[in-house]
C-alpha cells in the first residue's frame, strides 16, 4: 500500500465515527444477552427449532454483525494504544488497569457480558508488543498470526469437546427458570452468579478467544502505525479495499451460516467447526467496516449523520455503559425479560440508540468529555502520578 496523501485534519473525528458505529453495532448482538438466555446469544436452537422469524433474525445477524462490530472496537483500541505510547509506560498501565477495574464492577454488579474486562486485560498484556515492534510489518504479521492461531485453538476445541450439548448451548428447563429467577430478583445471588460466567468468560479468553482479540489489536496498532486509521491513503484505495473485502467475506461466511441452519445447530458443528468461517471472514468484515467509513468520510462529514456518529464515539465508554445500565433495567428490573423474540429485540435497539444519542448530545453541549471519559482521565493522571494534557 502506497501512502498517497497526508493526514487529513479530521482523521480525529473519523476515528470516533468508526468507534461510534461499532458501538452502535455491537448493541445489535448484545441486546439478545440482555433480553434472552445466555444460551441464545449464538444458538437460536436451545429451546428447539426456532421459528422463521427467529431463524432468519439470528442468519442475518450472524452475516452482518456477530464479531465483525467487536473487532472492528478491538482494532481501534489497538490503534488507540498506538497513538497513547508518547504518554508513556505508567499512563497507559494506570489507564488500563482502571478500565479493568472498571470492566470487572461492571461484569459483577451489572451485566455478565462485559467486554472492558477483557480489553483492559489484554492491553496490559498486548501494549508492550506494540511498543516493541520493530517495524509496522511485524506488527501486522503478529497480530494476523495470534488471530489464527485463535481460529486453529477453535477447531481444536471442537476435536476435543464432547459431542453432547453442554448446559451453556443446550440448557435444561430448570437451567432456563432458573436464570430466569435470578436475573429478575437480583441481589447476591445475581451477583454470585455473574461472578460465575466471570470466571467461564476469562477462562474462555486465556485458552481462545483472547488470542483472536488480541491479534486484532496488534492489527489496529499496526494500522495506526501505517497511517492506514489516520487516514493517509487515498479515498480510492479505502473504497477498492471494502469492495473487495466485503463481499470475500459474505462468500466465506454465508455457507457456513446456511449449513449451521440445515444441521439444526448441532453443538460440535455450530459450536465449534462452523464458527471459523464467521471468524475468518468477520476480521476482513470488520476491516471493509472501517474501509467504508475512510473511503466515503468527505461524504459523511457533511451529513448530520456523521456529527451525530463522531459524538457518540467521543463517549465511547459511557455509552456503552449507559447501554448495559439502560438495557439491565428495562428486562430486569421492569421484568421485560423473556418477553420478546430475537426480530422484537432487534427492533428494540432504536430506542436505545436514541437515548444514547440525545444524551450524548445534550452532554457535549456542555462539556468537552463524557463523564466516564473524563472520571478515566483524571483518575489515570492520580494513578499514573502524571500531569493531564
Amino acid at each position: 500500500m502506497t501512502q498517497i496523501n497526508p493526514a487529513p485534519r479530521s482523521r480525529i473525528a473519523t476515528l470516533d465515527f468508526a468507534r461510534g458505529i461499532a458501538i452502535f453495532g455491537i448493541l445489535l448482538l448484545n441486546i439478545s444477552s440482555f433480553g434472552l438466555p445466555k444460551a441464545a446469544y449464538l444458538n437460536p436452537a436451545y429451546q428447539g427449532f426456532p421459528s422463521t422469524s427467529d431463524a432468519w433474525t439470528w442468519a442475518v445477524l450472524d452475516v452482518l454483525a456477530q464479531g465483525k462490530f467487536l473487532m472492528m472496537f478491538a482494532m481501534l483500541f489497538g490503534g488507540g494504544l498506538q497513538l497513547l505510547l508518547p504518554r508513556g509506560k505508567m499512563w497507559i498501565q494506570s489507564r488500563l488497569s482502571l478500565l479493568l477495574l472498571c470492566g470487572l464492577l461492571h461484569a459483577v454488579f451489572l451485566w455478565d457480558g462485559d467486554i472492558l474486562l477483557s480489553y483492559g486485560l489484554l492491553g496490559l498484556v498486548f501494549w508492550r508488543l506494540i511498543r516493541d515492534a520493530k517495524s509496522t510489518q511485524s506488527l501486522l504479521n503478529t497480530g494476523i498470526m495470534l488471530y489464527l492461531a485463535g481460529v486453529l485453538l477453535m477447531v481444536l476445541l471442537g476435536v476435543i469437546t464432547s459431542p453432547k450439548p453442554d448446559g451453556y448451548w443446550l440448557p435444561g428447563i430448570a437451567e432456563l427458570q432458573y436464570e430466569k429467577f435470578w436475573r429478575l430478583k437480583g441481589g447476591i445471588e445475581a451477583i454470585q452468579n455473574r461472578a460465575d460466567m466471570l470466571s467461564s468468560s476469562l477462562l474462555s479468553l486465556a485458552v481462545q478467544y483472547g488470542w483472536e482479540l488480541g491479534g486484532a489489536m496488534l492489527l489496529g496498532a499496526g494500522l495506526m502505525r501505517s497511517g492506514w486509521l489516520q487516514g493517509r491513503y487515498s479515498l480510492r484505495h479505502y473504497r477498492r479495499l471494502a469492495a473487495f473485502l466485503l463481499p470475500l467475506s459474505l462468500l466465506i461466511q454465508i455457507p457456513a451460516v446456511a449449513m449451521q441452519w440445515h444441521l439444526a445447530w448441532d453443538y460440535r458443528w455450530s459450536g465449534f467447526f462452523l464458527q471459523v468461517p464467521r471468524e475468518l471472514g468477520g476480521l476482513l468484515q470488520a476491516i471493509a467496516y472501517l474501509a467504508l467509513c475512510y473511503g466515503f468520510w468527505p461524504l459523511i462529514s457533511r451529513l448530520r449523520i456523521g456529527h451525530w456518529m463522531s459524538q457518540i464515539g467521543r463517549m465511547a465508554l459511557s455509552n456503552y455503559l449507559l447501554q448495559s445500565l439502560i438495557c439491565t433495567t428495562f428486562f430486569n428490573v421492569f421484568g421485560f425479560y423473556q418477553h420478546f423474540d430475537r426480530l422484537q429485540l432487534v427492533a428494540l435497539v432504536p430506542a436505545v440508540w436514541l437515548i444514547n444519542l440525545a444524551i450524548t448530545l445534550l452532554w457535549l453541549r456542555h462539556f468537552r468529555q463524557g463523564p466516564l471519559e473524563w472520571l478515566w482521565r483524571q483518575l489515570t493522571t492520580l494513578a499514573s502520578g502524571t500531569r493531564s494534557h
